[in-house]
């Protein structure tokens, strides 16, 4: 056990995002995603949901401030009538975060699993709400935040 950590947070996923760079991605991804098939590098967070995880994540995982949007969310396709009200908790755990954050891009499906598979790495979970899948763009550490 680490002091700071959250437990949630086990040590193959603390070395991923250790070892990920500025400007890398990660996705956190549903129970529906396809993600054994599309991740370069696939962490296992089975029985985990994603705002869970996105909180934790956020405490360690700096965005990037260099981009207009340093989270991405797949879009609805178009016709599903699906309610998505997960997405307005991702966007309150962000707040929170103290990251600096404006907007989500939104990207469709398809293009989605095009990016994820260029992705770092892809987190499974077991999300059970649709259209769940997010990713994020790993920002740079300032040197002051490393005193605290």
């Amino acid at each position: 056990m680490l002091k700071k950590i959250p437990g949630i947070l086990g040590p193959e996923l603390i070395k991923v995002l250790m070892e990920m760079g500025h400007g890398d991605d990660i996705v956190i991804a549903d129970g529906n995603f396809p993600s054994a098939s599309l991740a370069q590098r696939l962490v296992r967070a089975d029985g985990h949901g994603v705002p869970a995880l996105l909180k934790a994540i956020l405490e360690v995982f700096p965005l990037d401030s260099y981009v207009d949007s340093p989270v991405s969310l797949m879009d609805v396709v178009s016709g599903d009538p699906v309610k998505t009200p997960i997405w307005d908790e991702y966007h309150t755990i962000i707040k929170s975060s103290g990251e600096v954050f404006q907007q989500f891009e939104w990207i469709e499906r398809f293009a989605f699993y095009e990016r994820a598979k260029k992705a770092f790495a892809v987190i499974a979970t077991s999300e059970p709400a649709p259209y769940a899948n997010i990713i994020l763009k790993k920002g740079c550490i300032s040197p002051s935040s490393l005193l605290t």
